[in-house]
């Protein structure tokens, strides 16, 4: 990646290890705290160390990076020789993460251009992928904002939760509230709209909820060309095969792209998520 601008992100993004080291991305890791203990996502603890926490009833938390997190970012890129910064993260309903970025960005030596992704997960990658083929093209800091903006509004993430009680104590539910009086009769279908997660549908069973997951991610992608990401937390044994079943049903498909998420988001949604992202190139 050129020098000039510099690419930067949270860990919540669960970006290919290959596809950060290849465009030279920083990720800045949010903190997953079990009990007491802070750890760095991604670097201190796993999925499935939040997974069994989760499952041992313990009591899960998270925590955004403090601005000087992002600052230390900053100043590293500058001094490495970069004019200019594109620093997208999580969305703001879901996490402070974008604003300890901007308090960073007021004292940063170089401008720097913070995204609210508005998205999370490969939703979120996907916007980040956009500046890193931007930015390897050439263009100037607010053409490759602009490019990550553009990519980020037409990406839809929905997804499928086995009980909504983690993201109930986690407080991330927003509308989908109303869904917990009969959280026990259904499986929900879940969405990230407005950046905020909302209800999509109530399903009666969890096979129909997965398999209206793929029909709406088809129904999504349509005839387009499209990358898909198929996200789990503990529920490989659903993930491989509903991406091979997208894989088949997507003519336009281009990327697919199968990961477990991380330990942040995973404490909120716990064991079982299913979550499928549609991002049109």
């Amino acid at each position: 990646m050129p020098a000039d601008l510099a690419l930067v992100t949270d860990s919540t993004a669960y970006l290919p290890q290959q596809a950060v080291d290849r465009h030279a991305i920083t990720v800045v890791p949010l903190s997953v705290v079990i009990g007491d203990e802070a750890c760095a996502e991604g670097v201190e603890i796993s999925p499935k160390d939040v997974a069994e926490a989760l499952r041992g009833k313990h009591r899960v938390t998270t925590s955004r990076p403090n601005p000087e997190s992002f600052a230390a970012a900053y100043r590293a890129a500058a001094e490495s020789g970069a004019r200019g910064i594109v620093s997208v993260h999580i969305s703001g309903e879901l996490s402070g993460t974008a604003e300890a970025a901007r308090l960073a960005a007021a004292e940063s030596p170089v401008p720097v251009r913070v995204v609210d992704s508005r998205l999370v997960g490969m939703a979120l990658g996907y916007g980040v992928l956009a500046a890193a083929e931007a930015i390897e093209a050439g263009w100037g800091l607010d053409e490759v904002t602009a490019a990550v903006e553009r990519r980020t509004a037409g990406t839809s993430g929905f997804f499928y939760v086995d009980t909504l009680e983690y993201l109930r104590r986690g407080g991330r539910i927003g509308a989908a509230r109303a869904l917990l009086g009969s959280a026990l009769a259904v499986k929900p279908l879940l969405h990230l709209d407005g950046g905020r997660i909302e209800p999509l549908e109530k399903v009666r069973t969890a096979s129909r909820a997965i398999a209206r997951l793929e029909e709406i991610a088809a129904e999504r992608a349509g005839e387009r060309e499209v990358d898909i990401a198929v996200h789990h937390l503990a529920a490989e044994d659903r993930a491989e095969p509903l991406a091979e079943r997208l894989r088949a049903r997507v003519p336009g498909l281009r990327d697919l792209y199968v990961a477990e998420v991380g330990a942040v988001i995973g404490a909120h949604v716990g064991p079982g998520l299913l979550a499928v992202v549609v991002s049109p190139r």
